[in-house]
């Protein structure tokens, strides 16, 4: 709901009486005024929403203002969360739209931290930064136009010099030099001033939303301020391809204006005709403007690959005479899978997804993997001879395929909650890829007494981590190893 200058209580209005409002209910969304809010605040029922003043409530962004806490759909009150599809949901969305989604959570958990969250910095962060690059750009730019303008008046000097030996047969020649040079001068420059003129206005929406940041993560409740930052990512994310996408086709790239006189002037009147050429030319950009993030956050608190650090918690104790075990396989309960779907690899590059609510078979073309994961529809899997990670749609089609130095012979993978790929690599180590395959963290490795490590798996609820590893027998003098496990909160 948007509000105006001059709110009127909702009850006197019903009744046919126009009272200025000085509160707003976050919970009722609604204004009350003075004589209404009383017992609005003493009600059984109401007496624990939370309030605000009808003057603060006008300090909201107007996008701010129309986040409603009820589900336009179906009218009833945001209550709880489907985690696999990021999106508030009532009771009768879950019966509509969400039956098969797993991670259904109670709203309030998801919500009461949002405002204290690393989103918070992270999205204040790229606005800051967004608005740094453009600043800079901007200036750039302008340095860019007073360079050729200085160039253009060299030219034009070194021009108008030699015309001065060569007499009237230059006038015509000279004249069209100059035509062209302005030509392309102008055309240049105009350029370069719609760029920044372009820039500027996206700057002005920029500082627009620095102050509607400012003004939401002091006024607005903690759903508001959800989706408020989700809007925000989405303006940010705009604004940061924008640039890039500038940069991508190097619209940065210095154009210099020079001219090339020509070498026979002294038989001009027999050889020359034309006075020289005005050429752009194109040199690599000095500009170095701070590249904004390429992943976009599957949940509004999730992390960045840097800022994945695992914390040792325990080793597991092996039994004496279980010690010969290899360890192939682990398991962190409860969300082990998904409940819907099993898929299988085969060799020969083939695989089959199984559904398990109607036993139906899809086979699934070139994914032949040594182990699988599945996240939110994607097929993730290992290639233990080629040392690949790759990464499928549920169908079958290719999304990524990732090769790096720290992984080799990979085995065993998992999915954190934010969609970071865990590898455990022959190599001694655990390396994180990031969501979109572009990227990797070596994050455990022998130095972290990891040996031989092969299975590895995640409980995305809670953060933690478990990872095989061989280790000595200290009891043994022998220097025998045997397999155990770490684990570790992400």
């Amino acid at each position: 709901m948007a509000s105006s200058a001059n709110d009127l209580c909702k009850i006197c209005h019903d009744d046919g009486i126009s009272n200025s409002a000085v509160t707003w209910c976050t919970e009722c969304e609604v204004f009350f005024c003075e004589n209404c809010q009383k017992p609005h605040s003493k009600s059984r029922l109401s007496k624990n929403h939370k309030t605000m003043s009808a003057e603060d409530y006008n300090k909201l962004p107007a996008f701010i203002q129309k986040i409603s806490i009820q589900c336009k759909d179906h009218n009833k009150k945001f209550e709880l969360y489907c985690s696999s599809h990021a999106c508030p949901c009532c009771v009768q969305c879950i019966t509509d739209k969400h039956q098969k989604c797993r991670d259904i959570k109670p709203l309030p958990d998801i919500l009461k931290q949002v405002k204290s969250s690393a989103s918070v910095q992270i999205f204040e962060k790229d606005l800051n930064d967004v608005k740094k690059n453009y600043d800079k750009a901007i200036k750039y730019m302008k340095t860019r136009i007073h360079v050729i303008n200085i160039q253009k008046t060299e030219a034009v000097g070194e021009i108008r010099s030699m015309r001065k030996s060569i007499a009237d047969y230059l006038n015509k020649l000279e004249q069209n030099i100059l035509d062209d040079f302005e030509y392309k001068h102008s055309e240049l420059k105009s350029n370069m001033n719609t760029l920044v003129e372009q820039m500027e206005q996206r700057v002005s929406k920029i500082d627009q939303m620095q102050s509607d940041f400012t003004e939401m993560t002091q006024y607005a409740t903690e759903l508001q301020m959800y989706v408020g930052l989700r809007e925000i990512e989405k303006v940010t994310s705009q604004a940061v391809k924008y640039i890039d996408d500038l940069e991508n086709v190097d619209q940065f790239s210095e154009k210099n204006i020079e001219v090339n006189i020509a070498t026979v002037l002294q038989s001009i009147l027999q050889d020359v005709k034309s006075f020289g050429d005005i050429n752009i030319n194109t040199t690599f950009s000095t500009l170095q403007i701070k590249s904004g993030r390429t992943e976009q956050a599957q949940h509004l608190v999730s992390k960045v690959i840097n800022d994945i650090k695992p914390s040792f918690l325990k080793r597991l104790t092996i039994p004496e005479n279980l010690r010969y075990l290899d360890i192939n396989a682990c398991l962190v309960l409860k969300d082990a899978s998904d409940g819907t779907t099993l898929v299988t690899s085969e060799e020969g590059g083939q695989s089959t997804a199984v559904n398990l609510n109607d036993k139906s078979q899809t086979i699934l073309e070139g994914i032949g993997a040594d182990c699988i994961s599945l996240f939110q529809e994607r097929i993730y899997c290992t290639n233990y001879d080629d040392s690949k990670v790759c990464c499928f749609k549920s169908n079958g089609e290719p999304l990524w395929t990732f090769e790096h130095q720290y992984i080799a012979s990979p085995a065993g993978i998992t999915i954190d909650m934010n969609g970071f790929v865990y590898i455990v690599s022959s190599n001694d180590s655990i390396v994180v890829v990031s969501r979109d395959g572009k990227s990797c963290k070596k994050i455990l490795s022998g130095a972290d007494g990891i040996k031989q490590p092969w299975a590895k798996d995640i409980n995305r609820e809670t953060g933690i981590m478990i990872v095989s590893s061989r280790i000595s027998d200290n009891s043994d003098s022998s220097g025998a190893t045997y397999q155990t496990a770490f684990v570790y909160k992400i």
